[in-house]
């Protein structure tokens, strides 16, 4: 494993994400000032996965054609450009493009994973990924926190702070990361066909035993998760009437959590209990503190009800993803990751429409009942279909091989 190349990775997941997270607690502040409506803002929130949908994958393909190291310098050069947009946003409109802009030019994580998978092992390879885990915890609890103080300048400073970052990180990746695509490599995967998300081999997916099962999961999972992720500075500046300051110091805090349970709970969980109990028992919390949530009445309550709920949401989202990994031969892994990004990136755009509007119609609880609702509505589905049943997750040999879950990663 070249450690060195590994790092210089690392710093790129890390600065990207301090990026992103500079200016997370700002946007509903800032499409206040241009007079959006609560749904606009969840129209404003869905118009970055939305546009990722797009993106991604072109970036993912062009990776392959013209290697990993060209496609990360444009995708961060993208990335600032788009800072500076909504820095110097003077409309509505202008915020709208600048992260349209981003959603389409900002799939260099992927790309960065996809460069950690052409330099490790198989040996190797899960750390060198959990390497890009990390380094997203810690830019999420840096960047919130920062954002929110330096919004006290002006909304458009954290964003050209963030464009300064990301301006950063084009020049580290190109002064200190080399291709890891040889020529060879590259004519290769260029060569190869990278199979899309479509209707018939989602259709397909999820009519395949268990890991159908486990695709659902993850997509009404993801969607309340995404209820929370994306409703929350709105849900603080709507419910609890918090600055950006407040919020960004909140979103921090939800990242030390979320670094925690990764880097000290989960293994000693996974191994003292089954994957399928941990599955039911995180839904039930997860929904019984979404709910908690939505009609917290003050900054001490709140505290003590993201703790849990945190908690809940990382092990169910690190467990899930494992138990669908378990549901397919080893060469379709990375189809069935593709599929479940897709279903998730559903949820991602559904969500914040569906909070935006509910919030400003029904009121500012509404979100998190319904994320808590939908939680504990799986919790039956998820006992019956892995608890009850137990480990292993593997589904019949003659479900496990075809081409309904072959993605673009699966031949990597």
């Amino acid at each position: 494993m070249d450690k060195r190349r590994l790092f210089t990775i690392f710093a790129v997941v890390f600065v990207d994400v301090l990026g992103f997270g500079l200016i997370l607690p700002l946007l509903p502040y800032y499409a206040t000032r241009f007079g959006a409506s609560a749904f606009v803002i969840g129209l404003l929130t869905a118009s970055y996965p939305a546009a990722q949908i797009i993106g991604g994958p072109l970036l993912g393909r062009l990776s392959d054609r013209y290697g990993r190291r060209p496609i990360l310098i444009v995708s961060i050069a993208g990335t600032a450009v788009s800072f500076l947009i909504l820095g110097w946003a003077s409309a509505l409109w202008i915020l709208f493009a600048g992260r349209i802009l981003d959603g389409l030019t900002g799939g260099n994580i992927t790309v960065a994973q996809s460069y950690i998978t052409d330099i490790t092992t198989a040996k190797d390879r899960a750390r060198g990924l959990g390497l890009t885990g990390a380094a997203f915890g810690l830019g999420f609890i840096i960047g919130p926190a920062l954002g929110g103080l330096l919004s006290q300048w002006g909304y458009g400073v954290p964003a050209f702070v963030a464009a300064g970052v990301a301006t950063l990180n084009v020049l580290l990746v190109t002064f200190f990361l080399p291709e890891s695509l040889s020529p060879e490599r590259k004519a290769e995967l260029a060569a190869s066909p990278r199979g899309g998300v479509t209707a018939k081999r989602l259709t397909e997916a999820l009519r395949r035993p268990l890991f159908g099962d486990a695709l659902e999961l993850r997509f009404f999972f993801g969607f309340a998760f995404a209820m929370f992720q994306t409703m929350f500075s709105l849900w603080a500046l709507k419910h609890l009437n918090l600055g950006p300051q407040a919020i960004g110091l909140l979103l921090g805090y939800v990242g030390v959590l979320s670094v925690f349970v990764q880097l000290v709970l989960i293994g000693p969980l996974t191994r003292r209990f089954s994957e399928g109990l941990l599955l039911v028992v995180t839904l039930g919390v997860a929904g019984v503190f979404l709910f908690a949530w939505g009609v917290s009445p003050s900054i001490p309550v709140l505290l003590v009800v993201l703790t849990p709920l945190c908690f809940a949401i990382s092990i169910q989202n690190t467990v899930s993803q494992s138990v669908l990994s378990k549901t397919v031969g080893p060469t379709e892994v990375g189809g069935a990751f593709g599929l479940s990004l897709a279903v998730q990136n559903v949820g991602s755009i559904a969500a914040p429409i569906i909070g935006g509007a509910i919030i400003g119609s029904v009121g500012t609880w509404a979100p998190g009942v319904l994320a808590g609702v939908m939680c504990l509505a799986l919790v039956p589905f998820a006992w019956s279909k892995f608890a009850k049943r137990g480990a292993p997750f593997s589904a019949p040999p003659q479900a496990t091989s075809g081409p309904a879950v072959a993605g673009p990663e699966s031949g990597d």
